[in-house]
């Protein structure tokens, strides 16, 4: 998950989140987790360091705790020792400089710890570059008074200052090429000589030093030319090496052969309970040990903590169930362990195959409401194993029989949303379907269709799976290639493995007695793959779930080494005649755009064509115009933006406009306009321009509370210069209208009355997101006024209110009386006072949503809610901080909106 985003939130205009990192700070004997951002104004960098919560995706989920300017006095080395440096799973560790004061610093393994580096080298670099005067850093002042606390660099200075620590420890290793067990260095710039900066990358692997000790390490490869692996993954982006690269791609059937490996699959929905009995049956069924364990688990945490700070003592738990259940006949090394809030990913290989695995990579996405919460989505693992990439994805997929709709989006928007960052940062983000072989399990959470209970049970006994399959919506759906194409899913032979009573094997016996259904699965997509089990283990009986495993033979590609030296060699001799000195050239299919009809959070897309028609390989990347920030607005981006096209080769480039509530305010206003022109760079080569033209249909969806209570009809149908004279006077309320202003926006009315009159007694509502389908025809209806009433289902009503007050461009307090509720958040009275004080339309929709809260709340038996769920979900939406929230401010906010969710609130 890109965290960056959070992190430019708490930014001013002009200033720009380049990439983002989490690390570990040393603080003498302990470590404590902190968020690193790279921000650049103009021309200047500095290190934004914050504290967060583990999934960081707004604002309000980061606290700024001190700044790095990234100036002649400033240094980043590693201090990882050599013994580290050999590890498959060693984090990389590093000493950050500035001045007289040094941190230390431990980054996660993978790529993206690596292209942070790399950035910041380049930073470093360009200040070591530049002629003109010394960096004075006068923006970031601001943000220094903002904070008003003692910067962590000071706090971990104290304890350096006076005892030894890791850091004096390790010697500063420099890597050459020919060390074993290390990729090359990062390249920085050019004046490698003179720089003082060096960052490094460190091999792929899981590090789990905090959570319980490991002796499980997974060692590392010799840098041969038998390890194309090591050899692909080198951080080497110029032109020849990406041409090399490309060669060997294109003829890997030369250089390889397959050879099966046998790779465990498992999942477990736990119901949010602690591991009560060995897993042994569930991990260690199969006769010889497996290669590679992939061991996923559902509803690993059901308590509020966990989802609404995704931290829960049950992973080490779990962790350990596991560790001591995989087969006894073999040693395992833990190679990555990824959680998000109750949806873990476990990932295990013998100790012997361990030097062949590297590109280890993970990643999250979260589909339940408004797209952020965690309690349903995905997480993924994504490594190479010899020459072959796997993907392995658990997921846990929207719930409730009638809801396979929103099922099939939840997979749709985790294989759109899940990117793994290469470690080239000229190639695009891997999605999961570029992987050789995926893997796929979890709690899919389809059901058994059209069949009650009884007839179920009935066909259960009978041991007549076959019929019982045919009903399953999982099954029709891949049938109607709705979803999971091109995927693959053993006979099911065994019986449904939901839902038990806990503790037995008798099924539900409780008042909703849901109907048996194969909710837990393993699927798989890719070529020489053959599954020799797919069992459900009634043995186990901690959850209302049953654990399914899968053995699967997987043909894995390695790499014959003197067919590959030969390949190598051959491919380096065609390059070398190549003529170096043609200048690059490339034929665009299309350069003009127009996009039609664009709308508030609808993704529109177009592609173009990018052919080289040149006598050479080209790099192309979009670039910035001069004074603008970013090579495109905000609401355009180009994908992939930079890239490598061999000779006569081609690459399809895919411009998608996407209007968020960070554009939409001056789209709706008419101040902005959908135009832009790109220009794409060929290094040594010349620029093209590119013209993006496009038409906006003005929404309330970012539209100010203001301006809608002066629009009695919808907003499409007001003339565009009506909507700017509104804008321009929002916040005026002594400007001269026509008419009275509405007490509120109709739009906010139609939503709050639609659930007034049909979802106070819905179960799970404001907890549960709608369908985006439905969230567009409900945008629709709000703004042309087209159907009278609203369409979709009340969850989708939820979210689309949800999401129309997060896109308010004024919050319902407005960020001037902030602070103030923040100062009197414990008296009611006092709280009751600021309230009154608000502008009188924000007065009247504040009045009004607490008002309509109430009446959920004394429904709670029915629709499960409670005070803290509101205040929670409502208070960051109506209470919004104007840069950063931190875990103080926000139980802050909770508290003072608590007040008005009490009954007898007027």
């Amino acid at each position: 998950m890109d965290q960056s985003v959070a992190i430019q939130e708490t930014l001013e205009r002009g200033e720009n989140c380049i990439i983002a990192v989490q690390c570990d700070v040393f603080f003498d004997s302990i470590t404590e987790s902190r968020l690193l951002g790279l921000v650049g104004s103009t021309k200047e960098h500095a290190i934004f360091i914050y504290t967060h919560r583990r999934m960081a995706i707004t604002a309000d989920d980061v606290s700024l705790e001190d700044i790095i300017p990234i100036s002649l006095d400033f240094a980043v080395v590693e201090v990882s020792s050599p013994e580290e440096l050999a590890v498959v799973g060693a984090d990389t560790k590093v000493r950050v400089s500035y001045q007289e004061e040094k941190l230390q610093l431990r980054l996660p393994f993978g790529s993206h710890s690596r292209l942070f580096l790399s950035e910041v080298n380049r930073a470093w670099s360009d200040v070591c570059k530049s002629t003109t005067q010394a960096p004075k850093f006068e923006w970031i002042s601001k943000y220094h008074k903002a904070t008003g606390c003692q910067g962590v660099v000071k706090q971990a200075l104290a304890p350096l200052a006076t005892t030894p620590t890791q850091l004096n420890q390790h010697q500063e290793t420099e890597k050459s090429s020919d060390k074993k067990g290390t990729l090359e260095r990062e390249k920085g710039s050019s004046n490698s000589g003179t720089q003082k900066t060096k960052a490094y990358s460190s091999q792929e692997g899981q590090r789990i030093s905090s959570r319980e000790g490991r002796d499980d390490l997974v060692r590392s490869s010799s840098h041969t030319t038998s390890n194309k692996a090591q050899i692909l993954a080198m951080p080497q982006f110029g032109l020849r090496d990406n041409l090399i690269k490309c060669e060997l791609l294109k003829n890997e059937h030369l250089y390889t052969y397959l050879e099966d490996f046998s790779v465990f699959l498992g999942t477990y929905n736990v119901n949010g309970q602690t591991p009560k009995e060995s897993l042994f049956p569930w991990l260690s069924c199969t006769p010889d040990p497996p290669d590679i364990y992939c061991v996923g688990f559902q509803e690993l945490d059901l308590s509020k903590e966990a989802f609404f700070f995704n931290d829960t003592p049950k992973e080490l738990e779990w962790t350990k169930a596991v560790s001591k259940a995989l087969h006894p006949d073999a040693k395992y090394a833990l190679v990555k362990l990824v959680r998000l809030v109750g949806i873990m990913l476990i990932f295990y290989v013998k100790k012997e195959h361990a030097e062949f695995i590297s590109d280890v990579e993970a990643e999250t996405v979260g589909t339940g409401i408004m797209g952020r919460m965690g309690n349903k989505g995905a997480v993924a693992v994504r490594f190479r194993f010899h020459n072959s990439d796997i993907c392995v994805v658990n997921s846990h997929l929207a719930a409730h029989i009638e809801e396979y709709e929103r099922r099939n989006q939840d997979y749709k928007e985790i294989c759109g949303r899940l990117q793994f960052r290469q470690l080239d940062p000229n190639q695009p983000p891997l999605t999961i379907m570029k992987h050789d072989v995926i893997l796929w399990i979890g709690d899919l959470n389809y059901r058994i269709s059209e069949l009650d209970v009884s007839n179920v049970k009935e066909l259960i006994s009978k041991k007549d799976f076959e019929t019982l399959h045919s009903y399953d919506q999982l099954k029709r759906q891949i049938d109607e290639e709705a979803v999971f194409v091109g995927f693959a899913e053993g006979e099911i032979d065994f019986q449904p493995t939901y839902k038990y009573d806990t503790g037995s094997d008798k099924w539900d016996t409780s008042e909703k007695c849901r109907v048996p259904a194969w909710c837990d699965r393993i699927l798989w997509r890719g070529k020489n793959i053959v599954q020799q089990h797919y069992q459900s283990h009634m043995a186990l009986k901690t959850s209302d779930h049953k654990p399914v495993s899968s053995l699967l033979v997987i043909g894995i590609k390695k790499v014959n080494a003197e067919s590959y030296k030969k390949t190598f060699e051959e491919i380096v001799r065609n390059i070398d005649k190549m003529e170096n000195e043609c200048i690059p050239s490339v034929t665009l299919s299309k350069r003009e755009f127009h996009f039609e009809d664009v709308k508030y959070m609808q993704h529109q897309a177009e592609t173009f064509t990018l052919f080289n028609d040149g006598q050479v390989p080209c790099q192309f990347e979009f670039i910035q115009k001069p004074n603008e920030p970013t090579y495109c607005k905000a609401w355009l981006t180009a994908n992939p933006p930079k890239g490598f096209i061999a000779q006569g080769g081609s690459v399809d480039i895919e411009l998608e406009v996407f209007v968020n509530r960070l554009t939409a305010p001056e789209l709706n206003s008419g101040k902005e306009q959908i135009e832009d022109i790109l220009v794409l760079h060929l290094e040594r080569g010349k620029d093209y321009f590119i013209s993006v033209t496009g038409n906006y249909l003005p929404s309330c969806y970012g539209s100010s509370i203001h301006s809608l209570c002066q629009l009695r009809e919808p907003i499409q149908d007001m003339p565009q210069e009506t909507l700017r004279e509104v804008a321009e006077m929002s916040g005026d309320d002594n400007a001269a209208n026509a008419e009275e202003p509405l007490d509120i926006p109709k739009e906010l009315w139609m939503m709050v009355d639609h659930l007034f009159r049909n979802a106070l007694k819905q179960e799970d509502i404001f907890q549960q997101p709608g369908l985006r389908s439905e969230f567009a025809e409900i945008r629709d209806c709000l703004d042309t006024g087209i159907p009278d009433s609203l369409p979709g289902s009340n969850h989708s009503v939820a979210e689309a209110l949800l999401l129309f007050l997060d896109a308010l461009p004024e919050p319902v307090v407005p960020v001037s009386f902030y602070q103030q509720c923040l100062q009197i958040c414990s008296s009611a009275s006092q709280c009751e006072k600021v309230i009154s004080t608000l502008p009188q339309c924000h007065k009247n929709v504040f009045n009004y949503l607490a008002a309509f809260l109430r009446e959920l709340l004394k429904n709670s038996a029915s629709n499960r809610l409670d005070v803290n769920i509101l205040a929670t979900i409502f208070a960051s939406l109506l209470l919004r901080s104007p840069m950063k929230q931190d875990l103080a401010e926000k139980r802050k906010t909770q508290e003072f909106f608590h007040h008005f969710l009490a009954q007898g609130s007027s």
